[in-house]
Order: structure tokens, then sequence, then C-alpha cells
């Protein structure tokens, strides 16, 4: 791969403008293979307990390379996937081939170690890279796993169950590595106790003094990652502690599932395609990415209203853009002329505020704001958001209260 700009032009992620909001749903399916459609993969435990010093485009791409290669993981050595397939998967929107190809070294320098029962119950040590080796060459990224990793992949005693489209949402690696150790226990409700030391390995940190203290260890680490895998995952953990006098030995998490999230409705797309604001919007002629994100947006009350003001109107050149100003702007309604009162206008700059947040969440992400806020909601002020949306008046101090905790002192001065 000697001074290979070109094929790395080939081979390139960026074109096209890839955004970190793509989804497998958005990749035209002839272009996936069998194990690719599935949208999620099975991840032997040994795997997920060793990919915590990997960075989250390393997690991200570990999962992909795996997905991919699943259904033939010991009947063929070598495996291949489409670059920029590769890319659309992992959320990847560079041009910098740089950056995928210190990814791809990155699990080629990793070590992968397991220590199990077999079948028979006799202990089973083992230890390997977690890519044997990567290349891309012509627009297509070739790897393959040792023959043992492969085998325990394929075949392991414990799953987790990573779904694709979960892991894109996270922005922190540390975030997504204990999503990935807390989900396989789902079922059971708590991971069990972890003594600090393997808390520490899994999460990456193992090498580092600072994070010795817990002090530092819960600040930095456990609060940031608790708080995003709750507001982004399908699961719901909780953590506690347990001391040997005054210092913290070992730390579990409690785990449930977050109703508001569920695994099936995060952005595959399915379920948004089989509502009947959908339906109407297609036949108007949006596409299908734009009808996912407004009903996503706005809401399925909301876009069916619009939907209605735009059938009542007549002479309607191009309705889709004239539903999109609707969206956007009211039914129409000229803007409000100045005012001069403080509190007015201190009031529309946080209205202004509150909807950059919101444009700069990706679709997925503002369907997720949305359910976690309607959930604290009901009677009047659920109808209200479900009506108007962050723009709510009715629920306008919880609104301000809601995306202050997200981003504290994003209203301030």
């Amino acid at each position: 791969m000697t001074g290979g700009r070109d094929s790395d032009k080939r081979s390139g992620c960026g074109g096209g403008g890839l955004g970190l909001d793509r989804t497998i749903g958005d990749i035209p399916r002839e272009r996936l293979s069998g194990a690719l459609r599935r949208g999620a993969v099975k991840k032997h435990v040994a795997a997920i307990h060793v990919s915590g010093k990997l960075t989250l485009l390393q997690r991200r791409l570990s999962n992909v390379l795996l997905l991919n290669a699943y259904d033939t993981l010991t009947t063929q050595a070598v495996h291949r996937i489409d670059a920029r397939t590769l890319c659309l998967m992992i959320g990847y929107n560079s041009n910098d081939m740089d950056t995928l190809k210190a990814s791809l070294r990155g699990l080629a320098e990793t070590v992968a170690e397991w220590d199990m029962l077999d079948e028979q119950g006799r202990q089973e040590w083992g230890v390997s890279s977690l890519l044997s080796y990567a290349k891309l060459k012509g627009g297509v990224c070739e790897y393959a796993y040792s023959p043992a990793l492969a085998e325990k992949l394929h075949d392991p005693k414990v799953f987790a169950l990573i779904n694709l489209n979960i892991q894109r949402r996270f922005t922190s690696g540390h975030a997504l590595a204990l999503y990935e150790n807390c989900y396989r226990f789902v079922r059971t409700g708590s991971t069990g106790w972890w003594p600090l030391d393997t808390f520490r390995r899994l999460m990456g940190v193992a090498d580092s003094e600072y994070y010795e203290v817990f002090k530092h260890l819960n600040a930095k680490i456990i609060k940031p990652a608790v708080l995003e895998v709750n507001r982004t995952s399908n699961i719901i953990v909780t953590p506690e502690t347990r001391k040997l006098g005054r210092t913290v030995t070992d730390i579990r998490f409690r785990i449930e599932e977050n109703p508001h999230l569920a695994i099936l409705d995060l952005d595959d797309g399915e379920g948004v395609r089989r509502s009947g604001t959908y339906e109407r919007l297609r036949k108007m002629g949006t596409s299908d990415r734009l009808a996912r994100q407004w009903i996503a947006e706005h809401g399925e009350v909301h876009v069916d209203g619009r939907l209605d003001y735009v059938a009542g109107q007549e002479g309607v050149r191009d309705p889709v853009r004239y539903l999109s100003a609707a969206l956007k702007n009211g039914f129409g309604v000229a803007p409000e002329a100045p005012v001069a009162d403080p509190e007015v206008s201190a009031r529309a700059r946080r209205l202004r505020r509150i909807q950059e947040l919101v444009a700069a969440r990706s679709p997925t992400q503002r369907d997720a704001d949305k359910r976690l806020f309607l959930s604290r909601l009901s009677g009047a002020p659920r109808d209200d958001f479900e009506k108007h949306g962050w723009m709510s008046a009715l629920n306008a101090p919880a609104i301000l209260a809601f995306w202050e905790d997200l981003h504290p002192g994003v209203f301030d001065g």
C-alpha cells in the first residue's frame, strides 16, 4: 500500500457527504450480503471484553466487519466488503483514508484474550489479534481472522446482540463499551460484581494511574457513560458500588429495558414506514428519508395536520416544497413584529436556541429526545407537545429544563 493515493480515492468513504446519522436502512439492499441485512451481530464475550481499548470508530468497525463475515467465519479464510458500504455502516464521513487505515491497523494490533470453559468443563485460555490482516485495494476492504478466534466468534457460548443502529448513536467509546458489557446481562437484570480493576480494563483505562482513584473514574468515565447509555440506548443502567471500609472495591450495574427506546424502534425505519402518515407523505412525492425525518422531528399528529392544510390549498404546484414551508413556518402566518419587552425577547431567544439544538441532532436522536420527553407527560401537556413539539407553550418550563439537563449552561447569557 505504498504511494496509493489513487487507490485511496477509489475506496474512499466520503463521496456524497455521508453523515453520522446514516443507517443500514439507507443503504440499497442489493449492496448488502445476507449477514449484513440482519442489522445485528452475535458477538462473543471475549471479543467484547478486549475491545475496551478501542476507539469509538474502531468499535463500530469491529462490529460491522464481524457482521459481514459471520456467515462464513469458519468456512472462508478471507472476507471482503465494499469500502463505501463499510463507511456508510460505521457512519464515517471523511475523505481522509488515513483515519480508516489507522482504525484497521488498531484492530490488527489489538489482542483478544479469552478464558472460558469448554463443553467438558475444562478451562481454555487463548490469545489472538482481532484481525490477522486487513488491506484496502480497488475500493474493497479485505480482512481475515485467525482460525482460533474465528471459531470462538462463530460458536460463542454466550451472546451479546449488538444492534448496529444503536451503536451508531453513541458519541463516546466508553459509553459504547459500557453498553456492550451490560446488554448481554439484560435478561438477568445485573452484571454481577466486577472488581474495579476488571471494570477499568473493560473501559480501556486500566493503564491510567489517574483512573485508579475512584473519584476520577466516577466523574470522568462512569457518570458520563451511564448518562449516554440511558439517553440513547434500549437499556437503562444503574451503577452500584461495594466498599471495604471507605474504599470502593467493586461495581455492578442494574439493568432494565428502556420502554421508550425499544430495539426495534431505533431508526430502522420499518415501524415508521407502516404508518399512515408515512404513506401520505410518499404519495405526495416525498423521499423515504425525508418522510422519516419529518415524522421523527415533528411527530405524526403534527405532520398529519400540515398534510391536511396543504391538501386544502388550491393551485399548489410543488406540494412537497409547500409542506416543507408549512412544517418550518406554520400555516403561512407572517412572523410577528419585533417587540421591545425584554422578557418576551429573552423567551424568543430561548426558543431559537432550542430550535438550534434540535436541528443539530440526528433524526434518530430527535426521535429519542421526543420519546423521552413525552414519557414524562400526560393529559393536556402531552397533547399540546404532540401538537406543537418543542415550541409547546404549555410545556415551556419543562422543555427548558430538559435541554438544560442535556446541555448544562446552554441558555446562559
